[in-house]
């Protein structure tokens, strides 16, 4: 029971940092970035910052949702007392990631301006 509980503290906490991200990101008037290491985008080279903004908050919202919906999932094999509950809880952690870098590409497609050659 013990391991139950300091588990889904831990998970409960990443999942409010990343549903905090996202709620700042949300409500942000700047633009944003994605958290990889680039630089976010200067208002100029977007077409619309107040779509962009938004979908990116929403992004980290959701995957905040995903790692708790991860956690769930593995209870019940937590309680059958099996390992394999590492793969619904670690699944709600890194699945979404590769989900968000290709959203985050379809997002700058979709919001950088181009400039015609």
């Amino acid at each position: 029971m013990v391991e139950f509980i300091f588990g889904f503290v831990i998970y409960l906490f990443v999942a409010v940092i990343m549903l905090g991200i996202g709620i700042s990101q949300y409500r942000s008037k700047k633009p944003v970035g994605f958290y990889s290491g680039e630089k976010p985008p200067l208002e100029r080279e977007l077409t619309d910052v107040n779509a962009w903004n938004k979908k990116h908050g929403k992004m980290w919202i959701w995957y905040s949702v995903a790692i708790m919906v991860g956690y769930i999932l593995g209870i019940p094999l937590m309680v059958m007392d099996t390992a394999w509950c590492v793969l619904p809880m670690c699944g709600g952690i890194i699945v979404p990631i590769p989900l968000m870098i290709r959203y985050h590409h379809k997002l700058i497609w979709e919001y950088k301006t181009r400039k015609e050659l």
